[in-house]
């Protein structure tokens, strides 16, 4: 992973190495989705759309357009989502709390899994309004590179969005190190009273001594008398 302690990060308040940040795998696979995204939803956007015999725009994926604003919108909130996590990732080292570190590492779990099934839905679905449509929808082959060019890197971004997800899982299986944070860190940066020391004074470990009190006194008076033998 790219890291050791909590949850593929170092100790909390390391400073941040940007060189080391764009090299681990985790930002180059982001990269590569946050590239895809904008050529998916931007061929659409910017060729997508012709007007056959009128002046209303179709869908160029068998007239549509609900392929064509499908497509949109999984490109537009993955592309979104990549800039998210990124910065996400880039603080994801000054988070002092184990909790929101897994919080954090969760949520990035549920998205990346949630859209490598939308890429998968996207791709299926242009993929098969494509089939269907026939070169007298498209004069001139007009906007057929850019239709093919969505389907293409839809395809790409399956890949891509289910590596971020299985890196968002063995980062979430490395757990953390608990030697690395305090129990500050642990309760989520609340304030932990320390146990009260009781310190033992001189005069507590020395005890006067006192002599017990005799039941009876001896009679020193008492004259001596010889034993008898």
């Amino acid at each position: 992973m790219d890291g050791v302690g909590s949850f593929g990060a170092g100790r909390a308040g390391a400073a941040f190495d940007p060189i080391a940040f764009v090299q681990q795998p985790t930002t180059i696979i982001r990269i590569l989705a946050w590239i895809f995204s904008i050529v998916v939803f931007g061929s659409i956007v910017n060729e997508g759309y012709v007007n056959h015999g009128s002046e209303r725009l179709y869908c160029v994926y068998n007239k549509n357009n609900s392929a064509c604003n499908f497509g949109v919108t999984v490109g537009l909130v993955a592309f979104l989502g990549c800039l998210l996590f990124c910065a996400v990732d880039m603080k994801f080292q000054q988070i002092s709390s184990i909790k929101d570190r897994k919080k954090a590492v969760m949520v990035e779990i549920g998205f990346s899994g949630f859209w490598t099934f939308m890429w998968f839905v996207s791709f299926c679905f242009l993929a098969n309004q494509w089939s269907r449509t026939t070169p007298d929808e498209l004069p001139l082959n007009q906007g057929a590179d850019a239709a093919r060019a969505a389907i293409a890197f839809s395809f790409f971004s399956i890949f891509t969005w289910a590596g971020l997800t299985v890196r968002a899982v063995q980062k979430f299986l490395l757990g953390t190190d608990m030697s690395l944070f305090t129990t500050e860190h642990l309760d989520g940066n609340a304030t932990v009273q320390p146990f009260p020391t009781t310190t033992t004074t001189e005069a507590d470990n020395t005890d006067t001594y006192q002599s017990p009190p005799f039941t009876e006194n001896l009679d020193s008076t008492a004259p001596y008398q010889v034993p008898i033998y």
